[in-house]
């Protein structure tokens, strides 16, 4: 059994001497684990790093088995973001909710691509946050966790929304918010269109999305938030805190 096809490198944790075991992300394979030979030795850890675009090849006895891969360096965008803090911190916080999220070997396409645009424009920098957590409402949708962004859940309205339920991830309007607006997520404008957003947006949409990825994706797993996505949110909070002038 084998295949090959480009991939993007989610996760790389050594084994033996010299060896890694690799989890990359495919359009068709899904999130795929296989022990990656020579992974961390000198040479060939820099193409084996999380974020790296790879064409990738996996050969397995059977279908079912860990298989091994060998690969060959695309893109390395783990060592163009090596330099800026939050690309760094975007690209580690994308990579590591992807592959403790997913199912193993199971086709996401969608995200597969979200993630490559993610990748591909690392350097935008900030302007990338709205994207990247735009991103994460469709990964919540694509594993059946889809946040109703389309009208308030009160009173039906679809304008002046501003705010989510954070027990059913449904729109509420900032009219019918009352008394419960305090127990209730901000919906930053971002989430409702194509608008950058500011770096309170940033702030609460990640906030927005990493409840639910907490609740419904990691929860159910019995895992926390991944260290790298809380790091990123830690981060964007420090930012909007931060005053423009400063």
């Amino acid at each position: 059994m084998e295949w090959d096809a480009p991939a993007i490198v989610l996760d790389v944790r050594p084994f033996g001497e010299g060896d890694a075991i690799a989890a990359v992300m495919t359009e068709a394979q899904g999130a795929h684990r296989g022990l990656a030979r020579g992974g961390t030795a000198r040479g060939r850890a820099a193409v084996w790093q999380p974020g790296n675009l790879v064409h990738v090849r996996w050969v397995g006895r059977l279908s079912d088995q860990l298989g091994s891969f060998s690969a060959e360096l695309v893109h390395p965008a783990a060592a163009l973001a090596m330099d800026d803090r939050l690309a760094l911190a975007m690209l580690s916080a994308a990579c590591a909710v992807t592959e403790s999220a997913l199912p193993e070997r199971e086709a996401h396409p969608r995200i597969f691509a979200g993630l490559l645009h993610l990748i591909a424009h690392l350097p935008e920098g900030s302007g990338l946050l709205a994207e990247l957590i735009r991103w994460e409402a469709g990964l919540l949708a694509d594993l059946g966790y889809g946040l109703d962004l389309t009208r308030c859940t009160v009173t039906g309205a679809t304008e002046g929304l501003g705010w989510v339920s954070p027990k059913t991830g449904r729109a509420v309007a900032d009219a019918a918010a009352g008394e419960w607006r305090a127990r209730l997520l901000r919906l930053p404008p971002l989430l409702l269109g194509d608008e950058p957003g500011t770096a309170a947006d940033w702030r609460d949409g990640l906030r927005l999305t990493g409840h639910f990825l907490a609740r419904d994706v990691f929860g159910l797993q019995h895992k926390p938030l991944p260290a790298a996505r809380q790091a990123l949110y830690d981060l964007v909070a420090a930012m909007a805190e931060t005053p423009p002038d400063a």
